[in-house]
């Protein structure tokens, strides 16, 4: 790819999720999990300003990707159970639709930076009405989604939902992402079978070749439903490091929505512990999971986030297996560019999270999960909190 191409796409090569170490997400279908959504690519984003990626990341990443195999979980499959909550994640999306919008119940979800759609999948499953649409740069994330997550929810699952490749600085030219459907009745028998099967964490990365892009089939020329959510979660919007391209994005977001009344919703991360060196662990009984931040740039704004996880069965590593480059935008910043992209308010929901210096390692997901998201105009600064930014067309 061509150095121009390269830095146009730029912000869309870490997107897929943002792995930044939640301690508060519960895997049990309650209302105050924290947001993340999607597995981040492996490829480290690269700047138009020159910041060099780092060789031992690169060394790393190439050597995860040639080593992985069956007898190796899915870098994916390890990001979906060690980051993602994506019931808690919907429970909060209806109640801001409820509050803001009201009048019917959300059917219509668009997942950006969306990854293997985790979220979207869920989504599915919650309600047999519902549709998704997912965007994502990361062809390789979305053929897993195609061939792991929907097949799961039976062959209504793939007619409920449709998954494109492209940048979400341009949604309209994204292509479209289907399965063979001489492979579709297969994949989804095999999925149920590994179902029934599963005990741990079991499935690889290795293709099976049966997803494809359609070129010829793009967001432009397909009939979509207005929708009523659109969300870009696991601190996505960090990856768009100007103000220009923020304001862009959140003007297509705005489009997608229904002309009934919408919301988008998106995450973010701070606290005076998000300015720093920071190295954290979560153990789970096969794997733990390790969130790294390099040091942080006060006067851009940015930092460098790398996710590793390392095996106890296989007694393996997977250093560096999602890396990527954030710029950490603050709260005004954020309802400036919406208000600007055209939403008529903007709401925060907050959290405080447990403090960083007295938990660096944990079991699972359990510090704090009984901790709620609140609505706030005013929040004093804290070692850690999250929060949900609702912006409402």
């Amino acid at each position: 790819m061509r150095k121009r191409e390269k830095q146009k796409q730029r912000h869309e090569r870490g997107h897929r999720g943002r792995g930044s170490f939640n301690y508060l997400q519960d895997d049990q279908d309650i209302d105050d999990t924290a947001p993340f959504s999607s597995p981040p690519s492996d490829e480290v984003e690269q700047e138009e300003e020159g910041v060099d990626d780092s060789n031992e990341e690169q060394e790393e990443a190439e050597k995860n990707h040639e080593n992985q195999s069956h007898d190796m979980p899915s870098k994916f499959l390890l990001y979906q159970k060690s980051v993602q909550s994506p019931k808690g994640d919907i429970s909060y999306l209806q109640k801001f639709f409820l509050v803001y919008v009201g009048g019917r119940m959300p059917l219509h979800l668009q997942e950006d930076f969306c990854g293997t759609a985790f979220l979207s999948a869920e989504w599915l499953r919650s309600d047999p009405r519902r549709t998704a649409v997912g965007l994502d740069l990361d062809l390789e994330a979305l053929n897993w989604c195609m061939e792991n997550n929907i097949p799961k929810l039976g062959a209504d699952g793939f007619s409920r939902i449709s998954l494109f490749h492209g940048n979400v600085l341009q949604p309209l030219q994204s292509k479209l992402v289907k399965m063979d459907p001489q492979e579709l009745v297969s994949s989804i028998s095999l999925s149920q079978n590994a179902e029934n099967l599963q005990t741990g964490v079991s499935e690889s990365d290795a293709p099976t070749g049966s997803v494809a892009k359609d070129d010829k089939v793009t967001m432009r020329n397909i009939t979509l439903p207005g929708r009523d959510i659109v969300c870009a979660f696991n601190y996505s919007c960090c990856c768009l490091h100007k103000r220009a391209d923020l304001v862009l994005y959140f003007k297509h977001a705005r489009d997608a929505l229904s002309t009934k009344g919408g919301i988008f919703v998106m995450d973010l991360y701070g606290g005076t512990s998000s300015e720093n060196k920071l190295r954290l662990q979560r153990r789970f009984p096969n794997f733990t999971y390790v969130w790294e931040q390099a040091e942080f740039d006060i006067i851009q704004r940015k930092t460098r986030i790398s996710l590793h996880f390392h095996m106890k069965k296989e007694q393996r590593k997977l250093r560096h297996a999602f890396s990527y480059s954030w710029r950490l935008w603050t709260l005004p910043e954020i309802r400036d560019c919406l208000e600007e992209a055209g939403f008529r308010t903007v709401h925060f929901w907050i959290r405080e999270m447990p403090d960083t210096t007295e938990i660096m390692r944990t079991e699972g997901f359990g510090a704090g999960k009984n901790i709620k998201y609140e609505e706030a105009t005013s929040f004093q600064q804290q070692d850690s909190w999250n929060a949900y930014i609702v912006g409402v067309a």
